[in-house]
């Protein structure tokens, strides 16, 4: 079975007890599709705050069949319950409701006499307030951009509310491409600089400068031939290819803040900006910069103290906006000495781990170290995590089981923003949907069972056909447990008839025929389940391309395992039909890419050739 995450960490705070006489038992929204409350928001509230509004209108009256009007007072209004929403209206329900506390994203979902009240903090809180509602209370499911669950309930009656809940977390990102919509992401609460969210749904936190930025704050092509000692100096010579910046030289440091600072001036909403490392080695070794490095012990030690620099000036001018850097391959062991600045970010990278197991196994030691000691010295610790295979995206990828207990190790290490990097530049990822649904929900709640959301999920986006999809995830995931696999993001297929243009020691080995013939048997229950739902057994047939994809690449290999075995070969003995096939569903699917790099399916058309000779 696919492991229980059990709750470590419960913000959500139950207040039961209120003065006498506030409560009134049950709110009846809508009866037998009648509306019996509207919804009151204020004339002059927010465009966040009227759209919260607009959308719990929509919601109930989906859900109900019901006419929920919005009022603006309640003199206007023709019911005796109300919906109050938003802190203004909130304080006509109760005159003593204040959102201190609460930050940009906490919320109160409260019945009070009768009504309720949805609120919170400025800008997203009052949106998040009424999404949590309708997920938590009427059973809404937002699974992807176009599949939903609104349930039908033609009478909606509350019992008593009470819930006040901040979310630990005040950057979330699951980056997968489907995650980027901007309805899915209010709705699931994803708020990342990737999200198309505008002003309605609350905004977003945005970079100027997402990450790697050294060369284009300070392009060698504009600056070496004049100030070479800008660049890193690597075995005595200054570099301009594939360097980074030498972090002593205050001349360099003046020139990157005077571009950093135009660049502000040109994207006043940004509210964080990168001033981070190429993505590379070399990172300069000249006489003052080495000597910074031992005396903090790592070469974070001369990065911190610059983007300290850098971060004291522009404060000076940007007071709202944080200055985001890597601890990232040669610079992820914190240093002794230097810590960052109250408005510095430091987004630590898990590249190097191996996602078969948690972050917390002592596989990934290493990495443990270097959170706890990051989390000792950083206020705004940001996790850099890795939750795909960037080499093979659509290559089964069994690192669900690790998804909460890291979510989790995160956040009790003081993280207070977290990026998971998925497959964000196409569908059609391995369990691309199901991954971006757990992990906002995860990065919303850590103290939510993982388990439980994927079993959720399953159910809810599959149908009847859940069930075999969820034998076919335990079957890889039993099988990567049996073969010790790291699991790491750059992970190749250890069978594979197609050489790489570059290796890795990183192999998978528990893509065997075995494994394969007993995921194709789960997916024939899967489609047989919910054969006469065209909608349903095409996303059985999407889920299903992983395992004919992982067939093709190993097509000679496993074909010589059948017949050493004497195993009935469990496909067309011909390549092509099965490779029509995975286009068919694929092209539909709008899959553009297998790998993080290649448009195309070059890498499966290399495989279907060698198949063939």
């Amino acid at each position: 079975m696919l492991s229980r995450q059990k709750p470590i960490l419960m913000i959500l705070i139950a207040l039961a007890i209120f003065s006498p006489g506030l409560i009134a038992g049950t709110l009846r929204i809508a009866h037998e599709g009648d509306a019996e409350a509207d919804i009151v928001v204020a004339s002059d509230a927010s465009e966040n705050q009227q759209y919260a509004a607009r959308e719990l209108a929509r919601f109930l009256t989906q859900i109900s069949g019901a006419d929920v009007k919005i009022v603006h007072d309640l003199r206007s209004s023709k019911c005796e319950a109300h919906l109050f929403v938003g802190p203004q209206a909130a304080r006509l329900a109760d005159p003593q409701f204040r959102s201190e506390g609460l930050g940009q994203e906490g919320i109160v979902i409260r019945t009070l006499e009768g009504n309720l009240i949805l609120a919170g903090g400025a800008p997203r809180g009052t949106l998040y307030a009424v999404y949590s509602f309708l997920e938590t209370y009427l059973g809404c499911r937002w699974w992807t951009s176009t599949v939903s669950t609104i349930p039908r309930r033609p009478t909606i009656e509350l019992d008593e509310i009470a819930l006040r809940y901040v979310p630990p977390l005040e950057y979330r990102e699951p980056f997968w491409f489907d995650a980027h919509d901007a309805d899915w992401a209010a709705r699931n609460k994803s708020n990342g600089n990737s999200v198309r969210c505008d002003a309605k749904r609350g905004g977003k936190h945005q970079y100027e400068g997402f990450v790697h930025t050294f060369n284009s704050l300070i392009p060698p092509a504009k600056y070496f031939e004049q100030h070479p000692e800008w660049f890193s100096q690597i075995r005595g010579t200054r570099v301009s290819e594939r360097s980074q910046l030498c972090l002593t030289n205050e001349a360099m440091q003046a020139e990157l803040i005077k571009n950093l600072k135009q660049r502000l001036r040109a994207h006043p909403a940004a509210t964080i900006a990168s001033v981070s490392q190429n993505d590379w080695h070399n990172n300069c070794t000249c006489k003052t910069c080495r000597t910074v490095d031992l005396e903090e012990g790592s070469p974070a030690g001369s990065m911190i103290r610059f983007v300290n620099a850098v971060a004291a000036d522009i404060e000076q001018e940007f007071p709202q906006v944080a200055i985001s850097t890597l601890a990232y391959q040669y610079t992820r062991t914190p240093p002794r000495i230097t810590k960052p600045r109250h408005n510095v970010i430091v987004r630590l990278c898990s590249i190097e781990c191996s996602f078969s197991v948690p972050l917390s196994h002592e596989r990934n030691r290493a990495f443990r170290e270097d959170i706890v000691g990051w989390s000792k010295i950083c206020n705004r610790l940001y996790i850099w995590d890795y939750v795909t295979n960037f080499r093979h995206h659509i290559l089964p990828h069994p690192n669900l089981r690790v998804l909460g207990p890291n979510v989790s190790f995160f956040v009790d290490h003081s993280v207070r923003g977290i990026f998971e990097q998925g497959a964000y530049t196409t569908n059609g990822a391995e369990m691309a949907e199901l991954r971006a649904w757990v992990l906002a929900r995860l990065l919303w709640d850590p103290s939510l069972d993982a388990q439980d959301l994927i079993d959720e999920f399953l159910v809810g986006y599959f149908g009847a056909a859940g069930a075999h999809i969820k034998d076919y995830l335990n079957l890889t995931h039993d099988a990567a447990a049996r073969a010790n696999d790291k699991l790491g993001c750059f992970a190749d297929i250890a069978l594979s008839n197609v050489k790489v243009s570059w290796a890795t020691s990183d192999r998978s080995r528990f893509i065997d025929l075995e494994t394969l013939t007993q995921s194709l048997n789960h997916f024939e229950k899967a489609e047989a389940a919910v054969q006469d739902d065209a909608e349903l057994l095409f996303r059985v047939h999407c889920a299903k391309l992983p395992v004919q994809y992982a067939f093709m690449m190993c097509w000679k290999p496993l074909r010589a395992q059948a017949a050493e075995t004497n195993r009935a070969w469990p496909l067309s003995h011909d390549i092509q039909p099965v490779y029509e096939e995975f286009m068919r569903v694929a092209r539909k699917n709008n899959v553009s890419r297998l790998d993080e790099w290649n448009v195309g399916f070059g890498n499966l058309e290399k495989a279907l050739e060698k198949a063939k000779e």
